[in-house]
């Protein structure tokens, strides 16, 4: 089992802006050097794994090998029940070249609609997140999270970033508030990818 001490640096394997916010506020009580790949300039790998956990792989290795430092790597989507699963892994390619998620959560909505899924039990969802911690070596953990939920219409909150505004997780006590109306502190508390983070500090950090 690999581990990582204070002021050691970390490479966070991404060029998503929200992703790195929300990684560089999980990281900070452990008090590491976090640097993001788009930071250091390092290429986007081809992503053509065929789970989370393939992905987050992918892009951990790519990073670890290019920078020498220890690599932590995210893969995450939306799953949604009542379209397969989908977007799944592809839920980042739904919002296209221009990365606008107000044009994947319709698609999302046309789908549903097509079906008659209108109500909220027809609507259930999860996030899914898969985190890689790759070393130089090549040696590699994985950590994954999820969180359940349904999904609303129209998206509500400008918190968050790529489909939170549309996705309103299971437990709130009828307040059906999501993800994109909610705190940082609270996104954090319940999130897929803190919940992947949370055992992946457990794990590695001390």
């Amino acid at each position: 089992m690999s581990h990582l001490r204070t002021g050691e640096t970390l490479v966070f394997a991404t060029h998503n802006p929200g992703k790195l916010r929300e990684i560089d506020e999980l990281v900070a009580p452990f008090r590491l050097k976090v640097v993001s790949a788009g930071a250091l300039g390092l290429p986007e790998p081809e992503e053509n794994g065929l789970t989370f956990e393939e992905n987050a792989i992918i892009k951990a290795v790519a990073a670890a090998t290019a920078s020498g430092y220890p690599a932590l790597a995210d893969d995450s989507g939306l799953a949604v029940d009542a379209l397969g699963g989908e977007p799944g892994i592809y839920s980042a390619r739904w919002a296209g070249a221009s990365k606008d998620f107000s044009l994947a959560m319709q698609r999302i909505e046309n789908l549903l609609e097509t079906q008659g899924a209108m109500t909220p039990e027809r609507r259930t969802a999860r996030f899914v997140a898969a985190l890689c911690l790759a070393m130089p070596d090549g040696s590699t953990e994985i950590f994954r999270g999820e969180v359940e939920g349904h999904l609303v219409w129209p998206p509500r909150g400008a918190n968050g970033f790529g489909y939170d505004p549309m996705f309103a997780p299971a437990g709130q006590s009828g307040t059906e508030r999501t993800f994109g109306e909610m705190t940082n502190e609270e996104k954090h508390a319940i999130s897929h990818r803190a919940r992947a983070f949370a055992a992946f500090a457990r794990a590695i950090l001390k």
